[in-house]
C-alpha cells in the first residue's frame, strides 16, 4: 500500500518508514505537521495515512476530520501516546480506521494494516 507518514518526531517517522518498507509497503511521503500533512494528502493521494494526534499547529484529530471531508473513504491509522477511552471513542467516531498506541511494535503495525 502507498502510505503517508505524519508525525512531528523525525525518529518516529524514520522507524515507521523502515518498518513499513520491510512489510512491503511504499512510503510515498512524510509530513511533520498538520498543514503539510493535508497538502501531502491532496497531492500524493496515499492509500493509507499514519497520523499522529499531538503535533504543532493543527492537531491530528482536526487533520483526520479534514482528510475524511476531502476523501470520505480515506484510510487513516491514528498514532497516539494517549491511552484513554475518550480519545479512542472520539477517533473512531471521526472515522479513524485503526489506532496504534505509542510505543508501538512491528506487530502493532501488522495488526493495524490487517484491519484495513
Amino acid at each position: 500500500m502507498k502510505v503517508l507518514i505524519v508525525d512531528d518526531n523525525a525518529s518516529t517517522r524514520d522507524v515507521l518508514n523502515v518498518t513499513l518498507v520491510k512489510l512491503g509497503h511504499e512510503v510515498v511521503g512524510e509530513a511533520e505537521d498538520g498543514k503539510s500533512a493535508l497538502k501531502a494528502f491532496v497531492e500524493l493521494r496515499p492509500e493509507v495515512v499514519l497520523l499522529d494526534i499531538i503535533m504543532p499547529g493543527i492537531s491530528g484529530i482536526v487533520v483526520l476530520e479534514e482528510m475524511r471531508r476531502i476523501a470520505p473513504g480515506a484510510k487513516v491509522i491514528m498514532l497516539t501516546a494517549i491511552d484513554q477511552d475518550e480519545v479512542t471513542s472520539e477517533l473512531k467516531s471521526k472515522g479513524a480506521s485503526a489506532i496504534i498506541f505509542k510505543p508501538f511494535s512491528h506487530e502493532d503495525l501488522i495488526k493495524a494494516f490487517g484491519r484495513l
